[in-house]
């Protein structure tokens, strides 16, 4: 069997939500406070027998409406839909631990567990009296806090709900679930063997290579097993009588104030003897941590981060302990969860993926279900989508549940997008899976420059919790497929995505090729070229997506980010970096350009050296026609086509990052422009 699915209404930030599960290993993430803690939680209040279930006022959703807490008083339900495993043996002792509480007798069966706290009938009329003229839901919460949260009941029904029959205490003890809390005392757990957690675990591996010997029956291992504690005991009994022995004299002494005060009366004397049990004697023993050179140093004296990783090796050998049918007999548990809040907390990143694969190997099949939240990207890279659930909460307090495994389509489309982003989210890109928003651009210059646009435009992209993501070309397509909340199972996240117009031409006739163009070569020669220009049907797709946008560049003018910087900002300063060549010949570009003269003048002062791209764009630019070519916006695109070929990308666009950010910090800042589409896009993202 496996927990199918879980339902949690009204509780903490779960209004009402259902969260789906995987048979083996469930990774939930998300943004703070998205609800990963309060999940885990929920699952406790019916599995984990240690767990106080009476709740306090703050466990309640308080996403009320007043009308609606006046009617009638708030109630929390969590429901877990236990189901049938693949290849689940139907005689064992799954199928009879959850049989009292099936809804669904033909395999594959359902089982139910729900937990409710509620206030009993009998005190509604009470609740409504006292609420009845309430119009504060401040208010209302201090009326149920102090006068009826006491009188508050919890339940846990087994089957179907409606039916309100309590599940027994015997078959829910048969679930095991242990929870490794990111803030948690290792040391104080696990380290002698006078914790519960050691002793147990030690006491069952005891003669452990006699228990696992299966060519012995029983009887001959309850035999070898009974000789070693004889043994033992004889060993045992001699360091007694040799204790005994050395106290012989001063024993004497001890009983001479014993006559004396009178603690020996009536014949009786008080003296000393004992027995040592193995049990008592694992209180001596400590565990320690040996060196490949043969040093040996006390487990207190290791890492936090190891100390954690030995005590889940600990909490696996002890689930064990307890699933051991022959050891336990009766008391044995049936179903073992292991629940780790977030591991990251006290492991680097190779220990978090080594962590990972541990979990997913054999040897934690003592755990049948594994349920791991986390804020780490390393984390997420080390396991597939579909073990990943992702939740995030949005401003009108809803929780969504992505569960990215499930968005992409069983054919060859989908099937390919889901391999492509599988293999992209390693640990520096699946971030976009815990930020509130998210902007893909197609290369590392955007990437490196939209967060310092961001503050030129008032937006601190770090502040909204928004990230910059790199896709490495015109990949979108596979990405949107993970937010695209129109759609099932997506991740519902705010998307901006900024692509270049990248205007090209090919030569008409058989066997050419699109070659990238300028945007005042566009329809300039229709009669020999073909024209083409990216961005435009993705604008207009998403135009009123309720999540997604697309930003590019004017259809008319844009061209690239770099094109565009210069294009908007044609006489600043900060563009001309020390990557970029031809620094004189674009100052003297500029130069012109302030005198008001036009591209006529350039050509007949000679400004530019002669190269066959520099005549091309002399020679297009004095050819091309339309009223939008004006002489200033020929002289603008002239210096943007010489700045785009005098850089190197992804270099220049740090150093121009640099020379932005720098210039925030002065005084008075030098003016810069942020190109339009960017400062859409951004102001999209961030809202």
């Amino acid at each position: 069997m496996f927990i199918n699915n879980i339902r949690i209404e009204g509780f903490r930030n779960f209004k009402d939500s259902q969260i789906d599960f995987n048979e083996g290993v469930n990774v939930i993430i998300g943004h703070n406070n998205a609800g990963k803690t309060n999940l885990l939680r929920a699952l406790s209040l019916i599995l984990d027998n240690k767990t106080p279930r009476k709740l306090e006022i703050d466990d309640f959703n308080k996403n009320i409406p007043l009308a609606d807490l006046r009617a009638q008083p708030p109630k929390v339900i969590v429901t877990l839909s236990i189901n049938e495993s693949q290849n689940e043996d139907l005689m064992g002792d799954d199928l009879v631990t959850v049989s009292p509480w099936l809804t669904k007798l033909e395999s594959p069966y359902e089982a139910k567990l729900t937990y409710v706290f509620f206030l009993p009938e009998a005190e509604h009329q009470a609740y409504t009296d006292a609420l009845a003229g309430e119009t504060e839901p401040k208010n209302a919460w201090l009326i149920i806090k102090h006068s009826f949260l006491r009188k508050y009941v919890h339940k846990i029904y087994g089957g179907n709900p409606a039916l309100q029959s309590q599940a027994d205490s015997e078959n829910l003890h048969k679930f095991d679930y242990q929870f490794l809390h990111a803030i948690r005392d290792v040391e104080r757990d696990m380290l002698t063997g006078r914790n519960s957690l050691l002793r147990e675990v030690i006491d069952f591996f005891m003669d452990f290579q006699i228990k696992s010997d299966n060519t012995k029956d029983k009887a001959i291992k309850y035999s070898e097993i009974a000789a070693h504690k004889q043994t033992f005991s004889t060993d045992a009994l001699a360091l007694i009588s040799q204790l005994q022995f050395r106290m012989k004299e001063g024993r004497d002494h001890i009983m001479k104030y014993a006559d004396e005060t009178g603690a020996a009366f009536d014949g009786a004397k008080p003296g000393f003897d004992g027995q040592i049990s193995e049990i008592e004697m694992y209180s001596a023993l400590k565990l320690i941590i040996t060196h490949t050179t043969g040093i040996e140093i006390p487990a207190t004296h290791n890492g936090l981060g190891y100390n954690n990783l030995i005590y889940m090796s600990l909490l696996l050998a002890k689930m064990q302990v307890d699933t051991d049918g022959e050891y336990l007999g009766s008391n044995a548990k049936v179903f073992p969860v292991l629940v780790i809040e977030e591991p990251e907390a006290h492991l680097h990143p190779s220990l978090q993926y080594k962590l990972l694969k541990f979990l997913h190997s054999k040897d934690t099949q003592n755990a049948r279900q594994i349920f791991i939240t986390s804020h780490s990207t390393n984390i997420t890279a080390a396991v597939s989508l579909d073990q990943i659930i992702c939740l995030s909460g949005d401003s009108s307090g809803r929780v969504n549940i992505g569960y990215p495994g499930k968005v992409f389509a069983d054919d060859i489309a989908g099937r390919n997008s889901k391999a492509y982003v599988q293999r992209f989210l390693d640990a520096t890109r699946s971030d976009m899976l815990f930020a509130r928003n998210v902007i893909l651009v197609e290369g590392i210059s955007e990437q490196i420059l939209v967060p310092t646009l961001g503050r030129y435009v008032g937006k601190n992209i770090e502040d909204t919790h928004t990230v910059v993501i790199n896709v490495g070309g015109r990949y979108f397509d596979h990405f949107l497929k993970l937010f695209d909340s129109n759609n099932p199972y997506t991740i519902h996240k705010t998307v901006a995505c900024i692509t270049d117009r990248d205007p090209t031409r090919k030569k008409i006739g058989a066997g050419n090729k699109h070659t990238k163009c300028y945007p005042f070569e566009l329809h300039q020669d229709t009669p020999s070229y073909e024209y083409a220009i990216s961005g435009h049907s993705q604008v207009a797709q998403y135009l009123t997506h309720p999540n997604i946008r697309f930003f590019t560049q004017n259809q008319a003018f844009g061209k690239t980010l770099e094109y565009e910087l210069m294009l908007s900002n044609p006489f600043c300063d900060l563009l001309i970096t020390d990557s970029v060549s031809n620094q004189a010949e674009l100052t003297a570009l500029a130069t012109h350009f302030m005198k008001g003269e036009v591209v006529a003048d350039v050509v007949t002062a000679g400004t530019m050296h002669s190269s066959d791209e520099n005549n091309r764009i002399l020679d297009s630019l004095t050819a091309c026609t339309g009223a939008e070519w004006d002489d200033n916006t020929k002289m603008t695109a002239l210096l943007a086509a010489r700045y785009l070929n005098s850089l190197s990308k992804g270099g220049n666009a740090l150093e121009i990052a640099a020379n932005l950010e720098s210039n925030l910090q002065k005084p008075i800042c030098e003016h810069f422009s942020v190109p339009s589409y960017l400062s859409d896009a951004i102001t999209w993202a961030c809202q």
